[in-house]
């Protein structure tokens, strides 16, 4: 692991800011960093800057003091500056000491720069030797691991400065309100309080890592047929009209709450369900945070960096010598040949097994 500056100074640390900028699974998989910093440094202040649509959840996280939301609404050339103003204003008031990149985009190190933060770290990236890379007091190369997982990869940056944490699974804690609103929504909905629930997550900001509709019909009538359990559809507003042409097959006992959660009570919603299926999306880390075994659907993408780790969460993929390729699809086409060829079969027999040891 290369590290440029060996060290950095741990006295009068009282104010940290983390940015994560990725989707929602990677500010998922940062809790523990957070945690890390929190344990290290129980004195400082951290805030997390996220973006917008992640920014409650991080509010959750109960290591972090403050969270930054990184508005990305389309605004006009004097709207963007009046907004950067006004941000850069908000920013400099925390008066950070330590300021700590996980990702290697331009965005984050503009932002770490903004900081104003004696101490700088951040991922060494290949192409920002112009300028990004100068942005910071200490770099950090991870070594490669094939079986790294991207929990551990985040957690690789602080480690390289010995801010460690025994617990590198993430970890949520749901408020008893934001409970008290997802038991609400379920009733509203309709789903019976006397039956476990199933949460079913379909769909993905990447078509190429779905699994298809008809599989899912199958999968879920299956579910009601076999077992006495309730299904919810969860997912975003996108994505409602393709749950609700799933429901049409689903006839009973399989209710829609795609775009009727905020991401919070989507995590509140996952709380009180019993398992998880779906795919390769922010879903499945939300639901393992909040403690709900899960069975994740993967293709092209890889497993083992990506998908929860422990006894209660599986995995189902084809044995494709090419799994995983890391490609958007076959030759990037968007279209991937282990999922569209992954069965029904295949994936109920995972279910099953995860089905008699949950319920």
């Amino acid at each position: 692991m290369f590290v440029k500056r060996n060290n950095i100074s741990r006295e009068n640390i009282r104010n940290i800011l983390l940015i994560q900028l990725g989707d929602i699974g990677d500010v998922v998989l940062s809790f523990p960093s957070v945690r890390a910093l929190h344990e290290n440094f129980p004195q400082a202040d951290i805030v997390v800057a996220v973006r917008g649509k992640a920014v409650e959840l991080m509010e959750g996280c109960r290591w972090a003091s403050d969270v930054i939301s990184i508005n990305e609404e389309k605004r006009t050339w004097i709207e963007e500056l009046q907004y950067q103003k006004r941000f850069f204003s908000h920013l400099r008031r925390f008066h950070f000491d330590l300021a700590l990149d996980m990702r290697t985009g331009d965005r984050g190190a503009f932002l770490v720069l903004l900081s104003g933060a004696r101490q700088k770290i951040g991922f060494f990236a290949n192409d920002g030797k112009l300028w990004r890379n100068r942005v910071f007091t200490h770099l950090v190369i991870p070594e490669s691991n094939p079986g790294r997982h991207m929990t551990q990869y985040y957690l690789g940056l602080l480690e390289a400065y010995d801010i460690k944490t025994e617990h590198i699974r993430p970890e949520y804690d749901i408020p008893d309100n934001r409970y008290q609103k997802a038991k609400a929504l379920l009733k509203n909905e309709g789903v019976p309080s006397d039956q476990s629930i199933i949460a079913v997550q379909p769909f993905s900001l990447w078509k190429y890592k779905e699994w298809g509709v008809d599989k899912y019909i199958q999968l879920i009538n299956w579910l009601i047929s076999e077992y006495n359990v309730s299904v919810i559809i969860t997912g975003s507003l996108d994505e409602r009209e393709r749950a609700d042409e799933i429901i049409k097959e689903c006839p009973r006992n399989t209710y829609v709450l795609a775009g009727k959660t905020s991401i919070g009570t989507l995590a509140a919603v996952f709380k009180a369900c019993r398992l998880f299926i779906g795919v390769d999306s922010a879903g499945v880390h939300i639901a393992a945070a909040v403690g709900l075994p899960t069975v994740c659907i993967f293709g092209p993408s890889s497993y083992i960096d990506w998908a929860p780790r422990g006894a209660e969460h599986r995995v189902v993929h084809k044995d494709f010598p090419c799994v995983p390729c890391k490609n958007k699809g076959c030759e990037d086409s968007e279209i991937s040949r282990c999922l569209d060829e992954l069965t029904f079969e295949e994936v109920r027999a995972i279910v099953k097994t995860q089905i008699d040891l949950t319920l």
